[in-house]
């Protein structure tokens, strides 16, 4: 059994930042980026984080505690696909305790979860070992436990948002290159974006995997689409240049109104009244966050409009947030 060597038992806190997408989510799509060219997407890591702590144990078993938890003799033994393919990959038999705690609810919201504490376990996992794993080690292990031994359908930006934080271009390429390239604002236009952005829960979560495939499978009929929210990242990238709060509402709603085209799961009437009520109310544009269907309600609005939106939709709930520029970092090491 391949326990950590005695010098290198520890106790070991990932945390990792879940993300918010502005425009582009989709065009990380395998189906898209391999068939057009490149896929690009504009998004932001934010202080909203999952927490991933490891332990040596003190027999051989695996304790794994999420939102239930496991004790088992082997590894192959674990039920939850993430935690046994990572320990897998990193060749940890057992003797290790692994929790994870995250700030708000993370399953099925849209705020990139699954890879969030993929990425947060990598990197845990990692330094339990007494390794570094770097930004981009830990983005292309991440995607290839997702995507390539699970098989869970998806794109590539969760990984490496959560990864690296920040506000990114992200770019995806054919032969499965990633290009991350750091959205520098000058910080007066950086304060000017967060105060015109609003964040709202809709307290419903739902299973983005159906999405995902269903979206998957319509890409080339949606081609056109896919290739205006592409262009679209660059337009939006222009906008904050210049500091055009209009210009990136506007850009968000247009981006909104052809993501609603990729699947009939994306949006529903119930979601189109909640968006089509915070426009009449002063947002300048949004979306629902990752695949859609439910989860968070992302906003452009001026900040003097943001009240009069939150109590005309007062059956969501505001959160507050800032970007956060750390990515996944191991957070305390006790020996």
């Amino acid at each position: 059994m391949n326990i950590i060597d005695e010098d290198k038992k520890r106790m070991i806190m990932s945390r990792t930042p879940l993300r918010l997408s502005f425009v582009g989510g989709g065009t990380d799509l395998p189906a898209f980026y391999r068939s057009y060219g490149k896929g690009a997407v504009v998004s932001a890591a934010i202080n909203r984080y999952i927490y991933v702590a490891v332990n040596r144990k003190f027999d051989s078993k695996i304790r794994a505690s999420y939102s239930v938890t496991e004790i088992v003799d082997a590894v192959d033994e674990i039920k939850h696909n993430a935690i046994r393919e990572c320990l897998r990959f990193l060749g940890i038999d057992g003797g290790i305790e692994i929790v994870s705690i995250s700030d708000i609810p993370s399953h099925g919201t849209g705020l990139g979860s699954s890879s969030t504490f993929v990425v947060g376990l990598l990197n845990a996992l990692h330094a339990y070992k007494g390794e570094h794993a770097s930004a981009k080690q830990l983005a292309e292990e991440s995607v290839k436990v997702e995507r390539e031994i699970l098989k869970e359908p998806g794109g590539k930006q969760d990984q490496y948002l959560a990864s690296f934080g920040g506000v990114q271009l992200l770019e995806f390429f054919d032969d499965e290159k990633v290009s991350v390239s750091p959205v520098i604002m000058k910080e007066s236009i950086r304060k000017k974006l967060r105060e015109n952005l609003l964040l709202l829960y809709t307290g419903k979560e739902r299973d983005s995997t159906p999405i995902i495939e269903d979206q998957s499978k319509q890409v080339h009929e949606h081609s056109d689409s896919y290739i205006k929210m592409r262009d679209l990242s660059y337009s939006f990238l222009e906008a904050i240049n210049r500091g055009d709060i209009e210009a990136i509402g506007d850009i968000m709603d247009q981006n909104w109104q052809e993501k609603r085209k990729l699947s009939p799961n994306i949006s529903n009437s119930w979601i189109d009244k909640v968006y089509i009520k915070a426009k009449e109310n002063g947002a300048l544009g949004g979306k629902i966050v990752g695949a859609g269907g439910g989860g968070f309600l992302f906003l452009v609005a001026r900040p003097e409009d943001h009240q009069r939106i939150i109590s005309n939709l007062n059956e969501l709930k505001p959160v507050d947030f800032s970007f956060d520029y750390s990515g996944s970092k191991i957070i305390f090491i006790g020996e």
